[in-house]
C-alpha cells in the first residue's frame, strides 16, 4: 500500500472517531418483517461502508475476471488466426506453383479442422474440386461457404460459374439473381447473367440486360465498349428474329442497329435479305448499291452481285464495277472481280482485257490464274492454259482463293460471318484474295 493510500486511511479513521464522539446516539433499525433493533449510529454506518465496499470489490473482481477471460479467448483466437494464415498460405503457394496440389488440399482440410466456416478454405477446396471434374463435391463445398454466408458473393459467384461450366444455364442464371437481388449494380454479376443469356440465345434479354450495363459503367471507354456490344446483340436479336421468319421483328431491329452504325455491314445484308423476303428486290437492290457506295465493303459488292445476276441486270453491275476502278485504277482486288463476273457471264474478250491487265506480281491469287486457264483454253491457247492452271496449283498450296479476315484480331477464314469467332467483334470481316 503506498503511504499516501496509508495516509487517507489513518485520515478517514480519524474522522470516524471524532464523528463517534459527537454521535453517541442510538438508531432503531427495523428488519423487514421482522424485529426491532438499537445499535450506535457510529457501528451503522460502519456496517453500511464495509457492505458497500465488498459490493464494490465483487464488481472489481467480476470486470477484472471478465477482462482476464476476454484476453484469453482474444489471445487464443490470435494464436488461432496465426496458425489458420500459416495454413492457408502454404496451400495457396503450392496452388500457385502448380506442383503440388495434394499438399494443398491437405493444408486446406487442416485449416477446417481448425476453422469449419473458414470461407477461403471452403472456396478453394471447391476451386480444386472443379479443376479435377469432381463437380459434385465441388458443388458441395460452394454451397456450404453460401449456407454459412448467404450474404456472400463469393460463394455465389463460385457456384454460377460452376453451373456454367457443367452447362446447367438455368441455375447459373438462378445464383447469379440471388448476387444481383443482393447488389443490383453489380457489374461482374450482370456481364455474367449476359453471357448465359447470350449462350441459350434469348437476345432481346440479352440486350436488355446490355442496356443495364450501360447504365452502371462510368468511364466513358467502357460505355463506348459496351455500346459497341449493345449493337450487336441488336444485331444478333435481328439476325435470330430472320431465321425464325419474324420478318417485323428482324427488319426493326437492322434499321436501328444501321442508325446507331450506318456502316455495320451484317446488319446491312441482313435487312437486305429481309428485304428480298418480302419481295421488295429493288429496294434490297438499292440498299446494297448506296451501302457499298458509302463504305466500298467488297463484301456488299459479291452480294449485291448475286442479286444483280439473279435478277438479270449484269449490266447495272458491271456499271458499278467500271465507275468504281476508274476512281481507283490501281485496284486489282476490283479489276479479278470484274474479270470474274466477264467469265460468270461468257464475255470471254471483256474478262480476258481485264484479267489481263493486272501487273505481274500483283496478285498471287490462284483462283485469277484459274480464270486465266479458262480463258486461253477457250481461245484454244492450250499451253498458255496449261502454265496459268501450273501457277493455279502453286499459289493454292498456300493460300485461300477468297477468304476473309478480321480487322481486329487476324482471323482468317473460308466463311463470312457477322462476328468473329476469336476477338467476338462484330462487322470485322473484309475480304482477302491474296495470301
Amino acid at each position: 500500500m503506498s503511504k499516501l493510500a496509508v495516509l487517507i486511511f489513518i485520515i478517514f479513521l480519524a474522522g470516524l472517531a471524532v464523528f463517534a464522539i459527537f454521535n453517541q446516539n442510538v438508531t432503531t433499525v427495523q428488519i423487514p418483517f421482522g424485529q426491532l433493533y438499537e445499535t450506535p449510529t457510529i457501528a451503522l454506518i460502519l456496517l453500511s461502508g464495509t457492505v458497500g465496499a465488498f459490493f464494490m470489490l465483487l464488481l472489481f473482481i467480476i470486470r477484472d475476471t471478465k477482462h482476464y477471460v476476454d484476453r484469453w479467448q482474444y489471445q487464443k483466437r490470435q494464436k488461432k488466426q496465426a496458425k489458420v494464415q500459416e495454413l492457408y498460405s502454404k496451400a495457396l503457394n503450392n496452388l500457385l506453383a502448380h506442383h503440388n496440389q495434394a499438399e494443398a488440399k491437405n493444408l486446406l482440410n487442416q485449416i477446417l479442422l481448425e476453422d469449419s466456416n473458414n470461407l477461403n478454405a471452403l472456396l478453394q477446396l471447391g476451386d480444386i474440386a472443379a479443376n479435377e471434374e469432381d463437380f459434385r463435391s465441388a458443388r458441395e463445398y460452394y454451397q456450404k461457404a453460401k449456407d454459412i454466408y448467404p450474404h456472400k458473393l463469393e460463394p455465389l459467384f463460385s457456384l454460377a460459374a460452376l453451373m456454367e461450366k457443367t452447362d446447367k444455364f438455368s441455375e447459373a442464371l438462378r445464383y447469379t439473381e440471388e448476387i444481383l437481388d443482393i447488389d443490383e449494380k453489380n457489374l461482374s454479376a450482370l456481364s455474367t447473367k449476359r453471357n448465359i443469356l447470350e449462350k441459350l440465345g434469348r437476345w432481346d434479354e440479352v440486350v436488355s440486360v446490355q442496356k443495364t450495363i450501360m447504365k452502371y459503367e462510368h468511364a466513358e471507354r467502357d460505355k463506348q465498349r459496351e455500346k459497341e456490344k449493345l449493337i450487336g446483340y441488336k444485331y444478333e436479336y435481328g439476325r435470330d428474329s430472320l431465321e425464325n421468319g419474324d420478318l417485323e421483328k428482324a427488319k426493326k431491329a437492322f434499321r436501328t442497329v444501321l442508325r446507331l452504325e450506318k456502316n455495320f455491314i451484317p446488319a446491312t445484308l441482313g435487312l437486305a435479305e429481309v428485304l428480298l423476303r418480302e419481295g421488295e428486290t429493288e429496294e434490297a437492290i438499292n440498299l446494297l448499291e448506296k451501302a457499298y457506295e458509302q463504305n466500298s465493303s467488297l463484301i456488299l459488292l459479291l452480294r449485291l452481285e448475286d442479286l444483280l445476276i439473279s435478277v438479270g441486270e449484269p449490266l447495272r453491275l458491271i456499271r458499278i464495277y467500271k465507275g468504281k476502278i476508274s476512281r481507283h485504277p490501281q485496284d486489282f482486288t476490283l479489276k479479278f472481280f470484274l474479270g470474274r463476273l466477264y467469265s460468270r457471264l461468257e464475255m470471254i474478250d471483256d474478262a480476258f482485257e481485264t484479267l489481263t491487265s493486272i501487273e505481274p506480281g500483283a496478285s498471287q491469287n490462284p483462283e485469277m490464274h484459274q480464270l486465266l486457264g479458262n480463258l486461253y483454253l477457250k481461245r484454244n491457247q492450250v499451253d498458255k492454259a496449261a502454265h496459268e492452271y501450273r501457277k493455279a496449283l502453286d499459289f493454292s498450296r498456300c493460300a485461300f482463293t477468297i477468304s476473309y479476315v478480321c480487322d481486329k484480331c487476324g482471323h482468317l477464314t473460308p466463311e463470312w460471318s457477322g462476328r468473329c469467332p476469336d476477338c467476338h467483334r462484330w462487322s470485322t470481316y473484309q475480304i482477302r484474295a491474296t495470301p
